[in-house]
């Protein structure tokens, strides 16, 4: 983040230059490309594992792929880097003890793309999901959508507006991807790992206890 923000000047900058068309069309490509992870994430325990380090360097050479072009090699990047991010999300809660091929576990899995991406510097995590529950039928998968899609789009312009910074686009591509995705993994541990507590201990026990770590750790800082 130190290197873009040294030679690829604000990222705010970079987003304001974005035609509305491209904001357009990466919200289109966003909801497309959830849309397709989603219906094949069922599948996911077939899928190769390709471990802790080797999804971030999978994400990396994606990311190194579609910067290389600048914007237009971007957006064509964009849907390969969200099936990889989902993809290491429902790892992590298979690693937490659920199963993915069940509806309300993907649905909380789309769910962790609303916490917002490691661009953003607000540290604050929402615990509102706890014990929270959602049956993913056709109907409530284009409602979640409908929500998800708009904010996760908003998230992937920062990084389409880094890698669309000349000369250091394959750079910073193959440098975010890894970051996004190692950030969205581990707010998957966060959010499965509460989830697990929830089924063991009740979601008020946990809630309280979360919410007092937190606080903690604030005041620490």
């Amino acid at each position: 983040m130190r290197i873009i923000n040294k030679f690829g000047g604000q990222i705010e900058g970079q987003l304001a230059h974005l035609p509305d068309g491209a904001r357009r069309q990466i919200e289109r490509i966003t909801t497309e490309a959830l849309t397709r992870a989603v219906t094949v994430a069922g599948h996911g325990r077939h899928a190769p594992d390709f471990g802790p380090r080797g999804a971030p360097a999978l994400a990396a050479f994606t990311g190194a792929m579609g910067g290389a072009g600048g914007l237009v090699t971007a957006l064509a990047e964009l849907p390969v880097t969200i099936t990889v991010i989902l993809h290491a999300i429902l790892r992590a809660a298979e690693a937490e003890g659920f199963d993915t091929s069940l509806p309300e576990v993907r649905a909380e899995a789309l769910r962790v793309l609303l916490a917002g991406g490691p661009m953003d510097y607000d540290d604050g995590i929402n615990t509102s999901f706890i014990g929270a529950r959602i049956a993913l039928s056709g109907p409530a998968l284009q409602k979640l959508l409908a929500k998800i899609a708009p904010k996760f789009a908003a998230v992937l312009s920062q990084k389409l507006a880094a890698q669309a910074v000349p000369v250091l686009g394959a750079v910073t591509g193959a440098a975010l991807n890894a970051a996004f995705l190692t950030h969205y993994r581990e707010l998957a541990h966060i959010r499965f790992g509460l989830l697990r507590l929830t089924v063991l201990h009740g979601a008020e026990p946990v809630r309280m206890a979360f919410e007092k770590e937190l606080t903690a750790l604030t005041i620490t800082k």
